[in-house]
């Protein structure tokens, strides 16, 4: 999954509980990638400047210079990014979308590949600031680590596994090859079935009645690029139905919400997966 956000170039949200190996694999992404990496750990008194860059005035020259912020990189982890205030979360929209930071009315390009690793705990956790939909919607997918299998885990108490095998991982891609192959993706071709039944799905949710949010049309775009991006991921210059059924959840999960008519019947966002797995099945698929 992470694979095809970065050929699809969107940005990833890993959200589960501390202690599964959101960070590590960050990690891994940004030392096979061989590109600019930077890491900021969001807390509640983060201000926006120190993600973005400040103006700062010289009185040598007797004018002001921008110094950038470590949003000016390759590949960004924003380590739990839930745990910030609103306000610093927010720095990080017209970078997501436009790939550009605007401060004191001067606006500077980002670097290209610009990839955003977005870690977070799930929301009901203490201490944490939900993200608003406008953030959100920005994620080309969100992912889940989940337990490890008993096996994984005990290469993991071994030694055989885990963070300390990150020394021993090589840059595999360059920031160019990156570029080309995302390009490739959109040259990945897509029937007009396909995209009927992408169109399908995506105006299922907004006619749901549980819920109060569908998909946007960022939304079906994100899942038209990534099942392009599965494609090319399996040695396909073409896209089948099953790419966008098997992307359907983890791309449009998070864009979604729920009525506030919706019992408690669990956390919100598992809800809300369950509603789009039930559509999933529910809308025909093309042969």
């Amino acid at each position: 999954m992470a694979l095809i956000a970065i050929l699809a170039d969107g940005h990833i949200l890993i959200e589960d509980v501390p202690g599964v190996g959101k960070t590590t694999l960050a990690h891994a992404i940004a030392r096979v990638l061989d590109c600019r990496f930077q890491r900021i750990q969001f807390t509640s008194d983060l201000p926006p400047s120190d993600v973005l860059g400040i103006s700062m005035y010289r009185q040598s020259i007797e004018t002001f210079e921008f110094k950038p912020g470590p949003i000016f990189t390759n590949v960004l982890l924003a380590d739990e990014i839930n745990r910030t205030t609103p306000k610093t979360q927010s720095a990080l929209l017209e970078a997501m979308n436009e790939r550009q930071v605007t401060v004191d009315n001067d606006t500077h390009r980002l670097p290209s590949p610009f990839l955003v690793i977005a870690t977070q705990n799930p929301a009901e956790h203490h201490g944490t600031y939900p993200l608003p939909e406008s953030q959100l919607d920005r994620f080309l997918l969100r992912i889940r680590m989940g337990y490890p299998e008993a096996a994984d885990e005990r290469a993991i108490l071994r030694g055989e596994a885990g963070a300390d095998q990150l020394g021993n991982l090589e840059p595999l891609l360059t920031a160019d090859e990156v570029i080309e192959l995302q390009q490739r993706v959109r040259e990945v071709e897509v029937d007009a079935s396909v995209i009927d039944y992408e169109l399908a799905l995506v105006q299922a949710t907004r006619t749901h009645e549980a819920l109060e949010l569908g998909v946007s049309p960022r939304g079906s775009l994100a899942l038209h690029r990534a099942a392009q991006a599965r494609a090319l991921l399996e040695g396909r210059d073409y896209c089948i139905p099953d790419d966008v059924k098997r992307l359907f959840v983890p791309v449009c999960s998070h864009r979604i919400a729920l009525h506030a008519r919706m019992g408690s019947a669990g956390p919100r966002s598992q809800q809300a997966e369950a509603i789009l797995q039930d559509l999933r099945e529910t809308i025909p698929v093309p042969e």
